[in-house]
């Protein structure tokens, strides 16, 4: 068996994931489903989680994935760990196991950031990484894959420690970024704002954004995280990345349908509908565009099937 290491995964680069998950997106949708434990309330739960997905007669594979709210403080790893199997779909033979972790922090970003080709202006300048953790360096490296014009990055953490320190390790890698404590002042400057937090609480407002704003949410995962506010949904065009994983199941569109700031009609495309060219995406400079990054086990093993198609030729 095959093991593709984090260093590999890393490796790929942006540009391909997306576009591979673009092409993804054209062909067979896979089987799919999520298994989700909980234990803790609040900001400190845990979540242990097993998407596996399934193209019949191609390809399976399942990732079991943690996430551990103050993994970082108290132990000083990521709070998301995973791991990735691969097996062969004509008969079921394991045939490639990869880093998890650092599949599902690719993973995650090429699927913003495929998003983000389609509805991000192309002249988008300013980006705000609200979240500086573990992702928030993988959303910003994506979003500048696919929208190179973007040339000024704030970020703002809830704790300034955490922003400073992705601000100057950006710096230190020649990208222009700067800590930010005001986030309402932040959101309203900025062409794209991308939030990566486990809060419960919204913390972007639809009252400050901007005609022309791309928002991209990717932190919520359960129907009772929040990261931004129904009037963001009303004042937005809305996309999802799939419609099955999103209703139902992530709290930035069952809060707003719940209260009846939108309806499921003004979930107007999908991943699929926009990669396949059946809706164009952004239609005007000034529209603003919100985006559910929901995940899901089809996007691993999208992923996972070009990484093991790159490397998988090489023994760990």
């Amino acid at each position: 068996m095959k093991y593709i290491s984090a260093e590999q995964v890393y490796g790929i680069g942006y540009p391909a994931v997306v576009e591979a998950l673009k092409q993804a997106h054209c062909g067979d949708v896979p089987i799919t489903e999520t298994a989700l434990l909980q234990h803790g309330e609040g900001e400190e739960r845990q979540s242990f989680l097993a998407l596996p997905a399934w193209l019949p007669g191609e390809i399976m594979g399942v990732k079991m994935v943690n996430v551990l709210p103050g993994n970082e403080d108290r132990h000083g790893l990521p709070n998301i760990q995973a791991a990735y199997q691969l097996f062969d779909g004509a008969n079921g033979r394991p045939t490639v196991a990869i880093d998890g972790t650092a599949l599902t922090y690719v993973k995650t970003a090429a699927d913003s950031a495929l998003a983000a080709s389609f509805l991000a202006r192309e002249d988008a300048r300013t980006l705000l990484m609200v979240g500086a953790g573990g992702l928030g360096p993988h959303l910003i490296e994506a979003h500048c894959a696919v929208r190179p014009s973007i040339d000024r990055i704030l970020i703002w953490n809830r704790t300034d420690r955490r922003s400073h320190a992705l601000a100057e390790q950006l710096m230190s890698s020649g990208v222009e970024a700067t800590a930010v404590t005001d986030i309402e002042k932040a959101a309203s400057e900025a062409d794209i704002v991308s939030c990566a937090t486990a809060t419960f609480d919204p913390l972007i407002h639809g009252a400050w954004l901007t005609p022309g704003t791309h928002l991209d949410l990717v932190g919520s995962f359960t129907t009772d995280m929040r990261e931004a506010d129904d009037e963001a949904a009303a004042r937005s065009t809305i996309f999802v990345d799939t419609r099955w994983k999103t209703i139902g199941e992530t709290g930035d569109i069952d809060g707003p349908l719940a209260s009846g700031a939108i309806t499921e009609a003004d979930m107007v495309a999908d991943l699929y509908e926009l990669s396949r060219g059946t809706h164009p995406g952004r239609t005007s400079h000034d529209e603003i565009t919100f985006f559910k990054n929901s995940g899901g086990g089809h996007l691993d093993l999208y992923v996972a099937r070009a990484l093991a198609e790159a490397f998988g030729n090489h023994d760990g």
